[in-house]
């Protein structure tokens, strides 16, 4: 056989394996999108219910008793720092339970990972599916959460939001989207189910609670010590990447930090993951 056959043989067989990968892959997230119209209820209730609480608290409650959070001699008022926070929140959360909780159950309990392994494709090619349906949903939870955060408020704290570049902004809903999804799928890699406490009291609340959700990152200058701190947290870059686009009038990092530190957060939390999600299967 000559080497010009042997190469058109070997490149035949890289184009069957791409295919079979790429349809495999397409016949997952049909399954799981199919899942989720089935569970569309639960998961936007989910999404709902944490934000809702935190606007009624926030943005109705506190101004209808006296306290504004400020807003005064043009300044913004805390309704309008806390949607974009609100938001980011919400894609943080949603988007790491939507691929820990059900990858750590699949795992340890249904044992489904294990039937979806002998798929005639990479592992990594499962982890990956994962993440996009993972991103999928949190996209959708983050539309149904825009009208909660926007509509509830006091009388006189309308948040003043609007999306000033719309290229950008929906760049910025991807990106999040896929490394909150990419940050489920390391997460669930590295701890076990019956840790799952201790990552949320040891990750995940400190992850959202100092993301710059309730305030934004310029104003952690009285310390310092803290303000460089919160660099490494991406819920943080989700949070002021929003502010960017919907209130450009609130001190926020610049754009392209924002999105650099979205980019290549989700590349190295996903190709760590992916790679530790192919071990932890396997191991």
């Amino acid at each position: 056989m000559s080497t010009s056959t042997l190469i058109s043989t070997e490149q035949a067989a890289r184009r069957g394996n791409v295919s079979i990968g790429l349809g495999t892959l397409r016949a997952l997230l049909a399954r799981d999108l199919k899942v989720t119209r089935r569970n569309l209820g639960s998961l936007l209730l989910r999404a709902v219910m944490q934000p809702l609480a935190f606007t009624f608290g926030f943005a109705y409650v506190l101004p209808a008793i006296g306290d504004s959070f400020g807003g005064g001699h043009g300044q913004p008022g805390f309704s309008t720092v806390l949607v974009p926070g609100l938001v980011a929140i919400t894609i943080a959360v949603q988007g790491i339970t939507s691929v820990l909780m059900p990858m750590l159950i699949e795992m340890t309990y249904t044992k489904q990972i294990e039937d979806r392994a002998l798929a005639p494709v990479p592992l990594w090619v499962i982890g990956l599916q994962k993440v996009i349906s993972a991103a999928v949903q949190t996209l959708l939870a983050a539309a149904v959460v825009f009208p909660v955060v926007l509509l509830v408020h006091g009388a006189g704290a309308r948040p003043e939001v609007h999306v000033h570049d719309w290229p950008l902004f929906l760049a910025v809903l991807v990106l999040s989207c896929l490394l909150a999804a990419s940050f489920g799928l390391l997460l669930g890699t590295l701890f076990e189910i019956t840790k799952v406490q201790n990552l949320v009291a040891v990750v995940i609340t400190p992850m959202t609670v100092l993301g710059c959700v309730y305030f934004p990152w310029a104003s952690l200058d009285a310390l310092p010590w803290l303000q460089y701190a919160t660099l490494l947290n991406p819920v943080m870059y989700v949070s002021e990447a929003l502010r960017a686009c919907l209130t450009p009038g609130v001190p926020h990092l610049p754009v392209w930090a924002c999105l650099l530190a979205l980019t290549g957060g989700t590349v190295l939390a996903g190709g760590f993951g992916l790679r530790q999600f192919g071990r932890r299967v396997t191991g």
